[in-house]
C-alpha cells in the first residue's frame, strides 16, 4: 500500500486539487444570484436558455437537429445538472424544434409549453412519443399564463391567445416577454409583422433586448412593432452564410436607425446577457 501510494502520489495530489477547483467552482457560479439569459449559437435557428437568480431553467426552443443544442446546455449547466424546469417549443419548424428531440431524450424536463399545432414529419412523430413515453407535463402556450420563476422573474406568454390550428407556422410562434424588476427581453419565435403589429394593441411591450422574429427575415420586425418595443439590444439568431439571406439588410438598417445595438450569433456566437434587475450586462 505504502509503494502503491508513493508511485501514485503526484496522481492523488492532481486529483484532489481538481476536485476541490471544481467544487469552489461549482459553488461560487451558483452563488451568483443573477438572471441569465443565452441566445445560443445552434446555426441557422432558434435557441435560448434562461436561468433565474433562483436557479430555475427554461429553455425557448432547441435549433435545428445538428447537435449544438446540447453542447450549449453543457456549458451553460453544471455537468451534474439533468433537469431543465420548462422547455418552451415556439412553433413546429425543424430549426426550433429538431434539437429539442435530443433535450428530450436527455435531460428530465418539468414542463413542455407548445403552441398545440404539430407538424408533419419524423421529429414531429418522436416528439410525441416522447412526451408519452416520458410522461412529460404538456400544456398550450396561450396569453395571460405567466411563469413565476423566482426572485421577481417573470416569463409572460403574449400570443396566441386563440386556437392557431390551421394558421401558418410561424404565425402560431409563440411570444413571450420576460421580465426583472427594470429590465425586459421579449422573445418572437418567426412571428411575421402581422402578429406583431396584432400584440402592438394589446399591452405594454416595451422591452431592452429584442429577439429578433425569423432570423432577421424581413418579413418580421416592422417600424411600428419595433416603435413599440424600443428596444436598446437586438439578438439575430442565424446560421453564418445561410441560403436564405438572413439577416436582411433592410431589417439591420431599420434595426440601426431605431438606434438599435445589433448582435449576430453568426459572428460572436453565443450571446449571453446579465442582470441582478438594476443593471444589465453582456457576459
Amino acid at each position: 500500500m505504502r509503494i502503491f501510494f508513493k508511485k501514485y502520489r503526484w496522481y492523488v495530489i492532481i486529483v484532489l486539487i481538481m476536485t476541490t477547483i471544481l467544487v469552489w467552482h461549482t459553488i461560487l457560479i451558483e452563488g451568483e444570484k443573477v438572471l441569465e439569459i443565452s441566445f445560443f449559437d445552434v446555426g441557422q435557428g432558434d435557441a435560448i436558455f434562461i436561468k433565474s437568480p433562483d436557479g430555475n431553467q427554461v429553455l425557448v426552443d432547441g435549433g435545428p437537429p445538428n447537435g449544438r443544442v446540447l453542447r450549449e446546455l453543457g456549458k451553460a449547466m453544471p455537468f451534474y445538472d439533468r433537469f431543465i424546469d420548462v422547455v418552451i417549443a415556439t412553433h413546429s419548424d425543424q430549426d426550433h424544434l429538431g434539437g429539442l428531440i435530443d433535450v428530450l431524450e436527455r435531460y428530465k424536463i418539468g414542463l413542455v409549453i407548445d403552441s398545440g399545432v404539430y407538424g408533419e414529419g419524423a421529429s414531429h412523430t418522436q416528439e410525441k412519443l416522447l412526451l408519452e413515453n416520458k410522461k412529460i407535463k404538456t400544456i398550450t402556450g396561450k396569453r395571460g399564463t405567466t411563469l413565476d420563476l423566482g426572485d421577481g422573474v417573470r416569463l409572460e406568454i403574449l400570443f396566441p391567445d386563440r386556437d392557431v390550428a390551421g394558421m401558418e407556422s410561424n404565425s402560431t410562434s409563440i411570444i413571450t416577454r420576460l421580465v426583472y424588476k427594470n429590465h425586459e427581453f421579449l422573445l418572437t419565435g418567426d412571428a411575421p409583422q402581422n402578429i406583431e403589429n396584432y400584440i402592438v394593441s394589446e399591452g405594454d411591450i416595451k422591452s431592452d433586448v429584442l429577439k429578433v422574429g425569423h432570423h432577421g427575415s424581413n418579413t418580421s420586425t416592422s417600424p411600428i412593432f419595433l416603435g413599440k418595443v424600443k428596444p436598446n439590444f437586438a439578438i439575430i439568431s442565424a446560421g453564418k452564410d445561410n441560403p436564405y439571406g438572413h439577416p436582411h439588410k433592410e431589417v439591420v438598417s431599420l434595426l440601426e436607425n431605431f438606434g438599435v445595438t445589433v448582435f449576430e450569433t453568426s459572428k460572436m456566437g453565443t450571446i449571453t446577457f446579465v442582470s441582478d434587475g438594476r443593471d444589465l450586462k453582456i457576459k
